[in-house]
């Protein structure tokens, strides 16, 4: 039997999970990205037990891990510094089996790539899918600048606003703006290291993540009309947590002024029917976009790479496998861009009195042991992957 082929649409953090996975279960993948370079971009993101399992199913769970940085306590504060409660690293571990491990977005996606064949990832290659193809029938057909592809599967990885999506379900509305925009930097950390915290105020947050290499991945948000910008985000960030308490101000100062990242934040908060058509099936953002409040986005990419190889073993039927994927997957991410969504919404609360209800309610869920927010992610870092762990491993002995 020939060896089947899979086109990989996009090259984030669920396009290279899948493709790798499905390169170790021997499907021959190409992987075609539209950015002229896998040069480092973006900035952080915190990886759960969740991910980190489900990265052990390709060999780089253990990679993660050694770039662990929380020990100790970290927590919700006020802008004033008050600790309105207190998160153990050692109680998640219990809970869920292993730490919350922050790092930068360029770290993992190089992390993910290696267990790729150098020939597999195509860049400065923009695709469409022009035929979803049909299961048991015709193959699928991806149109490239160079020419056509056609292919047994075809992987989207093509983010929120992904073209592919779009064709598949033309019908459905698309993602939608939360009323938050996002400022992200990753800058030089102060001595001593920083515990890490997020921090709400009145329509705005922030939050700072130390990174193994000393840096520290700090992030922004507030209420905002959506498609602002401005010459200076740098200033604008001064503008609005200047006065917070420490690290904050220096975190910001230390930012260059074209080191901010902004982007507004938008959700699918409509599920899809499903996560597939034809021979394609979409992954990460481009199926399940959610706020950031859990920082779920990417752990949920990664578990869906995982499992659309597992159920995609060669010899398959794609069409059976493809609606075992969307069955497997559309609930539970439906499920978590829903609490997502809750968790937004208080945490942008901006009058006085719902402030201080809010604050009243944390503070109150400190004083119950950090077991009562640790118990909020039950359900979403206990996940386990189907596949036997560290596939990647045995093959390399």
């Amino acid at each position: 039997m020939s060896q089947p082929r899979a086109v990989v649409i996009g090259s984030g953090i669920g396009g290279l999970t899948a493709a790798v996975a499905l390169h170790q279960g021997g499907w021959h993948v190409t992987v075609l990205e539209r950015a002229p370079s896998l040069d480092p971009v973006g900035a952080g993101i915190g990886l759960a037990a969740n991910a980190q399992r489900a990265l052990d199913v390709i060999g780089v769970g253990d990679d993660v891990r050694r770039l662990s940085t929380w020990q100790g306590t970290g927590g919700l504060r006020t802008p004033s510094g008050r600790w309105l409660n207190r998160l153990d690293s050692a109680a998640v571990a219990r809970r869920f089996g292993g730490p919350m491990v922050p790092l930068h977005r360029s770290t993992l996606i190089d992390l993910i790539a290696a267990r790729l064949p150098a020939t597999a990832l195509h860049t400065d290659s923009a695709a469409r899918v022009s035929d979803p193809g049909a299961p048991g029938g015709r193959p699928a057909v991806v149109t490239t600048a160079d020419g056509e592809l056609t292919a047994d599967l075809v992987v989207a990885a093509d983010g929120i606003h992904s073209a592919v999506r779009s064709a598949l379900f033309p019908h459905h509305p698309g993602p939608r703006y939360t009323g938050f925009t996002t400022w992200r930097i990753v800058v030089p950390g102060p001595e001593p290291v920083i515990q890490p915290h997020e921090t709400w105020g009145a329509g705005q947050l922030w939050g700072s993540q130390p990174l193994k290499d000393g840096r520290v991945y700090a992030y922004g948000a507030a209420t905002a009309p959506e498609g602002q910008r401005l010459k200076d985000e740098r200033a604008e960030l001064l503008r609005r947590f200047g006065d917070w308490h420490d690290p904050v101000p220096a975190l910001i100062a230390a930012a260059t002024s074209n080191g901010v990242l902004r982007h507004d934040v938008h959700h699918l908060i409509d599920p899809l029917p499903a996560f597939h058509r034809g021979r394609t099936a979409l992954v990460g953002d481009a199926a399940h976009a959610m706020a950031p409040s859990l920082g779920q986005g990417g752990n949920q990419a990664v578990e869906d790479g995982v499992v659309l190889a597992h159920h995609c073993a060669p010899g398959a039927d794609v069409g059976a496998a493809l609606a075992a994927y969307s069955a497997e997957r559309l609930p539970r991410t439906s499920t978590i861009v829903r609490k997502a969504a809750r968790v937004f919404r208080v945490q942008e609360l901006s009058s006085a009195p719902a402030v201080r209800l809010r604050e009243g309610v944390l503070a109150l869920a400190g004083r119950l042991g950090p077991g009562a927010v640790v118990r909020a992610f039950d359900g979403i870092a206990d996940w386990r992957p189907p596949q036997h762990t560290y596939a990647g491993r045995a093959q390399n002995g």
